[in-house]
């Protein structure tokens, strides 16, 4: 049986509950079809302390038919890419193949993993002679069988997004992955509208995906902000992928769901800290709490006493520090008489009855 524990490799970096969560800065159209602000980005990316930039390697023609009407046009006034054919849109968002090379020579520089998401075979052999150590299933291709199996044919780690999937579906894509020689799959939580809204990210089906499917799960999140992806660590996230542009209001196919360079450094830096605090179950003090014990309240002696004197409510008092007896045995001494003198200001301790 798949251990969804097992940590799985993708460049330099191991992946697994063990080790803060895996960054992934997708950079999708938001270069604006620019080589140089993609450039500016991976460096945006790589300051933020990300671990991977992501691409999509696809063309116009590959995805969609040239044509600008019928079931090709978006009129639906409540999307953010209406009034565009298809076409027109993945013109404008895709990665010129050419730029692959030295984007990924860019991050080799700033110490980031470059991988991308394939859409049809073409791309993932592209991709395969450009060294990618992993490939991404965008959630519109997750019931994309035949190019599932190509990708899983490689042997390396595939990253799928669950995006608008059943769990019959997803059953169906991953054993198609698995059958095809798959064995490092991370399943991507993913709810497929842009941007998001978090009501609709239903993060409790994280842990209930990782059990019925045997594997790690991330989360692509589309949502506005970071507070989705922390809330993601604490369901046991070990992949978090978020779009990364320079400025919103530059705008550009994704700008508007995709996070500012200063957003995805509080992201990396907050899905850190929410990993760092799951820790693990522990009841007691820790190590760093020890010397705090000293501050809690316990019995002391308020005034001063001479043998033979009874303990009273007036010469005993619960309170700080904690070099005493603990309160519980308040009433145990009310009553009792002291077989010694004592000063006011004296911990509390069994040798005193």
């Amino acid at each position: 049986m798949v251990d969804p524990y097992k940590g799985i490799q993708i460049g330099c970096r191991e992946i697994s509950r063990k080790h803060r969560p895996f960054i992934i800065a997708e950079m999708s159209g938001n270069h604006n079809r620019s080589l140089e602000r993609a450039m500016k980005i991976v460096d945006a990316a790589a300051a933020a302390g990300v671990d991977a930039i992501k691409l999509q390697t696809y063309t116009a023609d590959s995805m969609t038919l040239d044509l600008d009407s019928g079931d090709f046009f978006i009129d639906d006034p409540n999307n953010l890419w209406k009034g565009n054919s298809l076409h027109q849109l993945y013109q404008k968002a895709s990665t010129p193949w050419e730029w692959h090379e030295p984007i990924r020579k860019r991050c080799e520089e700033r110490g980031l993993i470059l991988f991308s998401s394939p859409f049809d075979e073409d791309s993932v052999d592209f991709l395969q002679k450009l060294g990618i150590p992993c490939f991404k299933i965008a959630s519109f291709e997750n019931t994309d069988i035949p190019l599932i199996k190509k990708v899983a044919a490689t042997g390396k780690p595939v990253i799928l997004s669950t995006g608008m999937a059943s769990a019959a579906e997803l059953d169906e894509s991953i054993r198609a992955a698995r059958e095809a020689g798959c064995r490092d799959l991370i399943l991507l939580k993913c709810t497929s509208t842009y941007p998001a809204d978090p009501a609709h990210s239903n993060l409790l089906t994280i842990p209930h995906m990782r059990d019925l499917f045997r594997c790690q799960v991330g989360l692509s999140d589309h949502t506005p902000g970071i507070g989705t992806a922390v809330a993601g660590v604490a369901l046991g996230v070990t992949v978090i992928e978020k779009h990364l542009t320079l400025s919103r209001a530059d705008g550009g196919v994704d700008a508007a769901f995709s996070l500012e360079p200063d957003e995805m450094t509080a992201l990396v830096q907050e899905t850190d800290r929410a990993w760092q605090a799951m820790g693990q179950i522990h009841y007691g003090p820790t190590g760093a709490e020890k010397k705090s014990i000293h501050f809690r309240r316990s019995l002391y002696v308020s005034q001063d006493l001479r043998a033979g004197d009874v303990f009273t409510k007036e010469n005993v008092r619960i309170v700080r520090p904690g070099h005493g007896l603990p309160p519980k045995y308040y009433d145990i001494f009310l009553g009792k008489k002291v077989i010694r003198d004592v000063k006011k200001g004296t911990p509390i301790g069994w040798e005193l009855i």
